[in-house]
């Protein structure tokens, strides 16, 4: 369904382009936004408050760009916001709300951040169940390869192919991007713990 029929069924109320709108934005949108406030419940919070925002002004709402950009647009302003009042309410940082609201570009470099993480995650999510487990026990929750041999009662060396396939599954499947975001790639493979 494109845009223009979701925000159209959307219009008329019906519920299931509303969960349509959601199931394809929301982690998307919490990893944006935990890129900005640096808190995830937080962040989870903000796109919540977001996505009903959206819905309950869906008759009345103008869109100029894409959904998505909409969406991310929306998202990036509640964060400034939220910024602006901890920056009250502490009363120390300053110049946090000023630098995030000057930040174009980082704005629009978080913005491809973030597609890009969604995209490994959607290959991850490809891999088979135990390629999956040992790649995300491996990568997301820090394990050492030995670790996760025991853990699965499996060879060492079984370990080190699943992660091998899965490495190569990811670079291949993401060959256009890494000219590009080889540097976030790599980040993320290696350090990523948002979702652990």
């Amino acid at each position: 369904m494109n845009d223009k029929d979701l925000l159209h069924k959307l219009s008329l109320g019906e519920e299931s382009a509303f969960k349509e709108i959601f199931m394809l934005y929301y982690q998307q949108l919490v990893v944006f936004a935990s890129k900005m406030v640096y808190d995830l419940d937080q962040s989870r919070d903000i796109v919540q408050e977001v996505i009903v925002n959206f819905y309950e002004k869906r008759t009345s709402i103008e869109i100029h760009t894409s959904l998505k950009a909409h969406l991310y647009q929306s998202v990036r302003n509640r964060c400034l916001n939220y910024l602006k009042r901890e920056q009250v309410i502490r009363g120390h940082h300053s110049n946090i709300f000023e630098e995030k609201k000057n930040q174009h570009q980082d704005f629009k470099d978080l913005m491809e951040q973030t597609e890009f993480e969604n995209k490994i995650y959607g290959i991850i999510n490809t891999l088979p169940k135990q390629c999956q487990k040992i790649f995300e026990m491996s990568r997301f929750e820090g394990k050492s390869n030995g670790d996760i041999a025991e853990e699965l009662n499996i060879s060492k060396r079984t370990v080190e192919t699943q992660i091998s396939n899965a490495l190569k599954k990811l670079r291949s499947k993401l060959a256009n991007h890494l000219v590009t975001c080889g540097i976030a790639f790599f980040i993320f493979l290696y350090n990523s713990t948002l979702f652990s």
